[in-house]
């Protein structure tokens, strides 16, 4: 894997864990991911307009990402609504890495070394860890509560491992892969505010600057977040890509320790380690 695109998926990963854990902190989630929704929205339009229009051939794969992104902001709701950052987010990233190996063996032809698969499964077993420790951490909790957020965010990791085959088959054939990110941002950004107006528009209007400026950041940081990814996927093989995108669970969990006041023990230095190992077997490879 090229160092370029090694760095371009870590920045990714930094840029999504950052605005996952901003989305975190509005307690409404509707509110929350309308806000994020008007902020892409806003940052995708001066591309629209500025870069060129992906060709014919990627506009049935996009439209089904605005499609299966729908669910995926539904389901990303659900968990950090049911929750805690720290172990609703390693399941929700870590779920992807495997199942994308196997859609792109399936539906890209991918097919990858022995290296790329030791480094997947290295780099899935660190977050595995990371929701183990975080499902150990609740076990005080409530039962019900726990499990209907480990459902959404298992849900929530095969819809992400769907959008990644997808896109990253689409974004290949658009030619223009920043015009791509652009469209995809503006109509699936349509949806979600649309449903948090009707749904919400009086608290919308009664929320604190704090929270419109968390919002809207959230949203500018998804698309450069994606954005970047994208462009990675135009460059390498999307099975190691996901895994190194989904490194994002320990910079997450950094922002979970700092900013939510959740712990950050043993279990959590071991997943550190176990990802950075797989980081370096997937760039050796």
């Amino acid at each position: 894997m090229p160092i370029s695109v090694t760095i371009a998926v870590l920045a990714a990963a930094i840029t999504h864990a950052t605005w996952n854990a901003l989305a975190h902190r509005i307690k409404d989630q509707l509110v929350s991911f309308g806000l994020i929704g008007v902020g892409a929205l806003v940052a995708a339009i001066p591309l629209i307009v500025l870069v060129a229009v992906p060709r014919a051939a990627s506009w049935p794969f996009l439209l089904a990402s605005v499609a299966i992104h729908v669910f995926y902001n539904l389901f990303l709701m659900r968990s950090f609504t049911y929750g805690d950052f720290g172990q609703v987010y390693p399941l929700a990233r870590g779920t992807s890495p495997l199942v994308v190996t196997v859609l792109a063996a399936v539906f890209a032809s991918e097919r990858p070394s022995a290296g790329q698969i030791i480094g997947v499964l290295i780099v899935s077993a660190g977050m595995a860890t990371l929701v183990l420790a975080g499902r150990k951490e609740t076990a005080r909790q409530p039962a019900s509560p726990s499990r209907a957020a480990l459902l959404a965010a298992f849900a929530t990791g095969l819809t992400i491992a769907a959008y990644t085959v997808v896109d990253g088959i689409g974004v290949r054939r658009s030619a223009s892969p920043v015009g791509y990110i652009a469209w995809l941002m503006l109509l699936m950004s349509l949806c979600v505010p649309a449903w948090a107006i009707v749904k919400r528009r009086r608290q919308l209007l009664q929320q604190s600057r704090d929270v419109l400026v968390s919002g809207l950041a959230a949203g500018v940081l998804s698309l450069v977040a994606y954005g970047l990814v994208l462009w990675a996927q135009t460059k390498g093989a999307l099975a190691p890509i996901a895994a190194l995108r989904e490194t994002s669970v320990i910079f997450g969990a950094i922002i979970a320790a700092v900013a939510f006041k959740e712990p950050f023990g043993r279990a959590r230095i071991l997943a550190a380690t176990l990802v950075a190992a797989g980081i370096l077997v997937l760039n050796l490879a």
